[in-house]
């Protein structure tokens, strides 16, 4: 303490105590005895007096307290904030949230919430985030006490499009020919990837987890003729309908492969769907001929049921009987092929700005985001900035089908490209913008009209729910109108009371009954193909099904945690989770199901599903017996009902359950109080013998009941989801 703090300590002793010699002098003390005492070692001049009976501690103390304000004042001034004072005065606008008000009011949100029992908000569906309606944010203003006046409205200038859009079709005569696109469709197994590995001399099939294809795999053929084919390869599995869609909407020509043995299947239905849809002529290759079992006309015949009419029945449709595995008939087909790929006259404009659509896109770890593109405008070079979706991409490098880095992608050829800034969708349209600055413009202007869709549509569901809650609220009203007002609000609070205590963002535990995923997939196809699978899921009175991530790369800690808030489980297609990953999940009691086969995840994730149904009681009967008489035995005061029985069926146990019945009702279940054969009590009659018993319950037996015996056991319960596999 400096040396000023102690003169002004002194100061106020000195004062203090001459203020009480005053007041006792005034008093008319008599008795008291004063000493003269110095007050500190520091020489001022002066001596005071003060009374023995004026307690010392009480002096210090105030001095002391005092002391301490003096200390502090000047540093509190600097700490304290100015604020505003509203006068009871509120600024409000239009779509407020609930934590906007609050601190609008300066109050807490359980403030808002207890304000909002006597409205016809359903409490429930209220989050810290969720928009007001206008005239609710004047009620809750108003029965706070206070005023509330309009917010300025800030004009809002219409925002410019400055969205990328295709250019003008090209003269004529600046088009040079392209190889078609052609697409390889049909039913699972069917023959379709083995067809391509024979084409190009590769052997894709032996690397597809399964034997299947579950990816969009582009390639391109080169004849022996000079001509080039680009194919596309699309899984032929039900779950990937949606990546065959895709296939058909970028390619020229569709090859429809079938089984000679198997004949017309639900994928192949699906196909032809496809290639009418997208208005592309069907060349059939019927595979497997060399089987003993194949029969190629059957084939043709059934597809007559489907509008694909052949040649020789009087159609366009070329049909070519192949062996795909001992390459039989091949060049046949690519003959073909390119035969009615002439017919068609396919021609692209390779110059100007680039356009194209992107065929599968995935995360790798070294490149980052990837996807693979069909060119069909233009020429890809590197350095070229490209928009596709709500991301972009300056150009890095280009890669063939084989990974070989290539200088450019001409119309009709498939490269892989890297650059992006993040993974876009499978199916988005690539354009070729002029600049960087450009291409973020774009990505920015999609970007802001999906956020006014989505405003709009939530505008839309608060609007329409808040009239059902509003509805409800009358009815209520209704019911209470014979009240007087303070008798009706006292009769909503009660009723209401509860909800204060169940805040949304309280609710951190999940119901038992709710399945939570996380879903990640290797690429974006495949994690479209399973959320389409989920989709189907309609069994939600069962096992509630909530997915609450989705995406493309390996798991991540991110996942983790996600997972651990919602209690939920991870399942990965075609990814993996390194060692920490797996420790971290382990040490959290997280699941992470790795699968390369979409089959096998179906079942595990029908597994899970099972697991969450709580376990069901069955009833197995293990004996029956007929009442042939009726009697009572008398045990002491008592007359016991007893009933004369026959087995005949199974065995009655004394152990077991039993349930009487009496014209096919059950009228008694419980156990039985005595067994007897003779008059020997025992514990097991089996079919064919006599036997007399009594129950539990005083309850008196007709000729022609029915006793059954039975064991009760609690069997796990199965989801009757059918995913349609």
């Amino acid at each position: 303490m400096n040396r000023g703090l102690l003169l002004r300590f002194e100061n106020l002793v000195q004062l203090h105590s001459t203020c009480q010699l005053r007041a006792l002098s005034s008093r008319k003390v008599c008795g008291a005895q004063w000493k003269p005492m110095e007050l500190s070692a520091y020489p001022m001049g002066s001596l005071l007096l003060h009374p023995q009976l004026w307690p010392k501690h009480r002096l210090i103390s105030a001095a002391l307290s005092q002391c301490r304000h003096l200390a502090t004042k000047e540093e509190t001034k600097k700490k304290k904030k100015k604020i505003p004072l509203t006068r009871g005065e509120v600024e409000i606008r239009q779509k407020m949230t609930v934590e906007e008000l609050a601190r609008a009011m300066g109050k807490d949100i359980d403030h808002i919430y207890e304000v909002l029992l006597y409205t016809d908000i359903n409490l429930d569906s209220v989050e810290p985030d969720s928009i007001l309606h206008e005239d609710h944010i004047k009620m809750i203003v108003q029965k706070s006490g206070m005023k509330y006046k309009s917010a300025k409205l800030k004009e809002e200038k219409e925002r410019k499009n400055t969205d990328a859009v295709k250019r003008p079709p090209a003269d004529p005569a600046v088009l040079t020919p392209r190889p078609p696109v052609v697409t390889i469709l049909g039913h699972v197994d069917h023959g379709k990837t083995t067809l391509l590995d024979s084409l190009r001399k590769t052997q894709v099939a032996s690397m597809e987890a399964g034997g299947i294809t579950q990816h969009i795999g582009a390639f391109i053929v080169h004849m022996p003729s000079g001509e080039k084919i680009t194919f596309l390869d699309t899984p032929g599995h039900a779950a990937f309908s949606a990546m065959r869609a895709r296939g058909t909407n970028v390619t020229d020509i569709v090859i429809l492969v079938v089984a000679a043995e198997d004949g017309v299947m639900q994928q192949t239905i699906e196909s032809i769907q496809h290639a009418k849809n997208a208005g592309v002529p069907l060349i059939l290759a019927i595979n497997k001929c060399d089987k003993p079992e194949a029969d190629p006309e059957r084939v043709k015949k059934e597809l007559l049921a489907h509008d694909v009419v052949c040649e020789e029945f009087g159609g366009d449709v070329q049909a070519v009987n192949i062996s795909a595995l001992k390459g039989e008939n091949l060049m046949v087909l690519a003959e073909a092929t390119v035969a009615l790929a002439e017919m068609l006259e396919l021609k692209a404009d390779a110059t100007g700005l680039v356009e194209g659509t992107i065929i599968e896109s995935r995360k790798d770890k070294g490149k980052g985001p990837l996807t693979t593109a069909i060119i069909q405008r233009g020429t890809l070079r590197k350095g070229c900035v490209l928009v596709a979706g709500k991301t972009w991409a300056k150009v890095r490098f280009l890669f063939d089908e084989n990974g070989k880095a290539v200088d450019a992608a001409s119309p009709g050829m498939p490269v892989e490209i890297m650059g992006w800034k993040e993974c876009p969708s499978a199916g988005d349209e690539i354009l070729e913008v002029e600049s960087e600055q450009r291409a973020q413009e774009v990505v920015a202007w999609r970007t802001y009209v999906e956020q006014q869709e989505k405003m709009k549509k939530d505008l839309e569901v608060i609007e329409a729910k808040q009239k059902e809650h509003r509805l409800e609220y009358e009815k209520k009203q209704q019911k209470l109108a014979h009240l007087t007002w303070r008798q009706r609000k006292a009769v909503l609070y009660k009723a209401n009371k509860h909800l204060m205590f169940s805040r949304p963002k309280e609710r951190t535990e999940m119901d038992e009954n709710t399945l939570s995923l996380i879903v990640k997939g290797d690429v974006d196809g495949s994690v479209e193909a399973i959320l389409n699978i989920l989709d189907s899921y309609d069994c939600e009175d069962e096992c509630k099904l909530d997915i609450i991530y989705f995406g493309i790369g390996d798991i991540s800690e991110n996942d983790i945690s996600l997972a651990e808030a919602f209690n939920g489980v991870i399942f990965g297609f075609s990814v993996k989770a390194n060692e920490s990953i797996k420790k971290l999940a382990d040490k959290k009691g997280i699941k992470i199901k790795l699968h390369n086969i979409i089959y096998k995840l179906i079942e595990d994730l029908k597994d899970e599903l099972n697991s969450r149904l709580p376990p069901t009681v069955v009833e197995t009967t293990i004996g029956e017996a007929s009442v042939l008489d009726t009697f009572s035995v008398t045990v002491g005061k008592n007359k016991i009902p007893v009933a004369g029985c026959r087995v005949h069926k199974g065995l009655l146990d004394r152990k077991m359950k039993f349930k009487l019945i009496r014209n096919r009702d059950v009228i008694w279940k419980g156990c039985l109080s005595s067994l007897k054969h003779h008059k020997d009590d025992v514990q097991v009659i089996k079919t064919g013998m006599d036997c007399g018993l009594s129950l539990d319950k005083n309850l008196e037996f007709s000729i022609g009941d029915e006793m059954i015996c039975y064991e009760e056991k609690e069997v796990q319960q199965t989801t009757s989801w059918d995913p349609g596999f």
